[in-house]
């Protein structure tokens, strides 16, 4: 019900970021560029990126909430295993909606299927939205040698307000 009522508030009708996990799920690209003790993730999406750190630390106890969360990761074999927390309370999972609050813990794992797709399961733990977590996989091409364009929200839009 509430993703029926509250469609027209979706973070892109707003020109606001989609945030994690939502841009991973989004058709246009992102980057992976890694560093010995960073990763970063470029996205077109909202020209944004994202921060994995990669030397050791722990989870933040009280984090900033932001769109993208707060992430560190490790490898595990071949698998690339970040976890992030730090959400702002009401982003979507994905597009068609499905809520998240301040409380998301999401794991994700990155392998490289083959040489052209990558695997990349998530799983979403949400005490206060969801009853249990739960685990889903999301496919991605690989492509090494595109060029990420320049993508920006529409300044000073005014069509949500006649969304019904």
């Amino acid at each position: 019900e509430r993703l029926r009522s509250e469609g027209k508030n979706a973070p892109e009708a707003s020109c606001l970021p989609v945030g994690v996990p939502y841009i991973t799920t989004h058709p246009r690209p992102f980057k992976i560029v890694q560093m010995p003790r960073l990763i970063i993730m470029l996205y077109e999406k909202d020209t944004t990126y994202r921060q994995i750190y990669m030397d050791g630390r722990p989870l933040p106890r009280d984090p900033n909430p932001s769109f993208m969360g707060y992430s560190v990761g490790r490898w595990e074999a071949e698998t690339l295993v970040i976890e992030s927390v730090g959400y702002r309370d009401g982003g979507w999972l994905d597009g068609v909606g499905h809520p998240h609050s301040e409380q998301l813990h999401l794991t994700e794992r990155y392998r490289r299927r083959d040489f052209g797709h990558l695997s990349i399961e998530m799983t979403i733990d949400d005490p206060t939205t969801y009853t249990k977590p739960f685990t889903y996989t999301q496919p991605a091409a690989l492509l090494p040698d595109t060029d990420l364009l320049e993508y920006y929200c529409t300044e000073n839009e005014k069509d949500i307000r006649h969304f019904k």
